[in-house]
Formats: structure tokens, C-alpha cells, sequence
């Protein structure tokens, strides 16, 4: 059993059960968000987690197993995506990379923005043109060294 094979049954399971990536993440006792990046194969998971998604949505041994092993990060194409909500990250970036780059440069110095040392937040604000989706992303800053 390969590690997409887990994720395509863990996101069967999920639907046939009518769950939310929430209600997984209060079982495994971390975020939503970091729970879902890890149930789609991103993270890896201690046994008492890769055990508590195992028990919640009917994993095989092999599967949780799985869980547990440290996966190949980076799950989009190298090519531009074409699902229009990554997409609009793609673009995102696009248009504001530069100036993201060039504010955190200015604020912190030469480095970068931790994706290990990291956290993010999504939830909705309601706004009566239309709700709004809001997304931190909380990551330590990294120095480059001289050497």
C-alpha cells in the first residue's frame, strides 16, 4: 500500500462517514490544518495519532503503518496548477511574492520564513458583501549565516 493509496482511502472514508477535517483533528489532538495537511500525506503522525485516525476511520495495520513514516513532501505538479482555488495561491504569489519578499527583507533581514518552525489559521469572517477566508500563516524567521 503506497502513501497516495492511504490518502485516497482516508478521503473515502472521511466523506462516507460525513466528517469534517476538524472533527479528525480534535481525535488526533492537533489543528485542523495541520491534521488535514498530514492525512493528505504531508506530515507524518506519532503512532498514538496514526492509531487514533486509524481506529476513527477503519485503516488497515499497513495503512497506519503508513501514517508514521516521514513522506515526500510537495504535493502540487511542478507545472502551474490548474485547480482554480491553488491556483488563485499561485497567482497569489505572482503578484505579491515580490513584494512579500521585499517587506519581510526589510523587517527582518536576510533570510526566510520557516514552513518547519511553523503554524497557519483558516476561518471565515463574516462580511455582508460575502464572507471573507482568512489565512495566517505564522512562521519563524530564519537568518541566512555568513561562513
Amino acid at each position: 500500500m503506497t502513501r497516495n493509496e492511504v490518502t485516497d482511502f482516508i478521503i473515502a472514508a472521511k466523506h462516507k462517514k460525513g466528517l469534517k477535517w476538524a472533527d479528525i483533528a480534535k481525535k488526533v489532538g492537533q489543528s485542523k490544518e495541520w491534521t488535514t495537511a498530514a492525512l493528505l500525506g504531508q506530515m507524518t503522525l506519532d503512532k498514538k495519532q496514526a492509531n487514533a485516525v486509524g481506529k476513527l476511520l477503519g485503516l488497515s495495520p499497513e495503512a497506519i503503518e503508513q501514517l508514521q513514516i516521514v513522506p515526500y513532501k510537495g504535493s502540487l505538479p511542478s507545472t502551474v496548477p490548474t485547480d482554480p482555488l491553488i491556483y488563485r495561491f499561485y497567482e497569489l504569489i505572482q503578484v505579491y511574492g515580490t513584494s512579500i519578499k521585499s517587506l519581510i527583507h526589510e523587517e527582518f533581514g536576510d533570510g526566510i520564513m520557516s514552513a518547519i518552525d511553523f503554524s497557519m489559521d483558516i476561518s471565515r469572517v463574516p462580511d455582508p458583501k460575502g464572507d471573507r477566508v482568512k489565512i495566517v500563516l505564522n512562521g519563524k524567521f530564519l537568518p541566512y549565516k555568513m561562513y
